[in-house]
């Protein structure tokens, strides 16, 4: 047993997620039985003194069979219909499964917007740790009720990384419909599984596919997911529900991700770099460009050419180099009324109550290392 699985194996928190192919039928309807084998490994696991937050999908395809839907929905009211009607039957049919054990969960319901402001996010790891605390099962879901297409996460393993990440788990175990990474499609002759991936250079020449018939998250969705979450310090098991009982007993299946401590972020960057809503945008020049990714430089008023938006000081701005490529984002600190007239200028020009940096290196969160 590799050190990472072994840690994984003993992972004392742990955030599973579940596609929707692995809690319907062929048909698209919640399959009871799926998810009783489900919830029997997740408490063979408490059993062995683990805390199991489970992020499951499955609300739209829960809420078409009741009403009438043949195929997934595309317009995002319908899609809003059928989540509202499938939250309640998703949410019954885990508590009745846990219910044998009486074990009671909890529903979650999340939002982009939620985790974007930092005080929503918290009070979703308040309740989170809460539930845990009084032995209930959280189960967290995008509120695809009153999220709109542009306030997503866009698929439920996005979600789980930024929840295992904001919750400080132990492991993330990502359950779909293939027991790994392949480096092609596993249908196709030659198909090799990827044991481990421990940076980008693991995934070159990796092909990885869009969702299937019922769900939104493909495999190119599942590794972006895990590494989002190796950044954050959080180690991911890629695996196939079917692979549940072994995934979350000694972890001798699937993919592992290991985390990279070099490149790791603080809590708070990494909510920054992934979970905050930017209020603006602070276009840079090459040369303030060069200085934010090599990490530990606080931005000044010199190297910004353009500001944009009606931003406050301490709102989260993206930066921008001057190919309008992403560099990463920060606290500001002045308005943007304030800014606009420091841009260029270097500190000494500057009066002294705006000596202090524009986005300092504690507050300044860039994407370079992200690969």
């Amino acid at each position: 047993m590799t050190s990472l699985r072994a840690q994984i194996a003993s992972a004392r928190r742990i955030v599973v997620k579940l596609g929707t192919s692995s809690l319907v039928n062929e048909v698209g309807e919640l399959d009871p039985a799926k998810i009783d084998r489900i919830v029997d490994a997740i408490e063979h696991r408490i059993a062995r003194g683990s805390d199991v937050i489970v992020v499951s999908s499955g609300a739209i395809a829960a809420g078409m069979a009741p009403l009438g839907l043949k195929t997934r929905p595309r317009d995002l009211a319908t899609k809003q219909a059928a989540a509202s009607v499938g939250q309640i039957h998703l949410a019954r049919a885990w508590g009745e499964s846990f219910a044998r054990y009486g074990r009671t969960t909890g529903q979650v319901l999340l939002t982009q917007s939620d985790a974007g402001s930092r005080e929503r996010a918290r009070n979703a790891q308040r309740t989170i740790d809460r539930l845990r605390q009084m032995g209930a099962v959280p189960i967290v879901n995008e509120n695809d009720t009153v999220a709109t297409s542009e306030m997503r996460f866009g698929d439920n393993d996005r979600l789980s990384a930024i929840v295992a990440t904001l919750i400080s788990a132990d492991a993330l175990v990502l359950l779909s419909d293939v027991d790994g990474l392949y480096d092609m499609n596993p249908a196709d002759p030659g198909a090799q599984l990827i044991d481990e991936v421990r940076s980008g250079n693991d995934l070159h020449g990796v092909q990885a596919g869009d969702g299937g018939v019922f769900g939104t998250g493909g495999m190119a969705a599942k590794v972006s997911a895990a590494r989002l979450a190796t950044r954050g310090g959080v180690p991911v098991l890629l695996t196939a529900t079917e692979k549940i009982e072994d995934a979350l007993d000694a972890a001798q299946v699937g993919t592992v991700f290991h985390t990279r401590p070099e490149s790791r972020l603080n809590a708070w960057k990494f909510w920054a770099l992934y979970a905050a809503d930017a209020e603006g945008v602070l276009r840079l020049d090459e040369g303030a460009v060069e200085a934010v990714t090599r990490g530990g430089t606080s931005l000044l008023a010199v190297g910004i050419t353009g500001v944009e938006g009606e931003f406050h000081a301490g709102d989260i701005v993206e930066i921008l180099g001057p190919d309008s490529v992403a560099v990463g984002r920060g606290e500001v600190a002045y308005d943007a009324a304030e800014l606009a007239s420091m841009v260029g200028k270097p500190t000494s020009e500057l009066p002294q109550h705006q000596h202090r940096a524009v986005v300092h290196a504690d507050y300044l969160s860039n994407y370079a290392s992200r690969l």
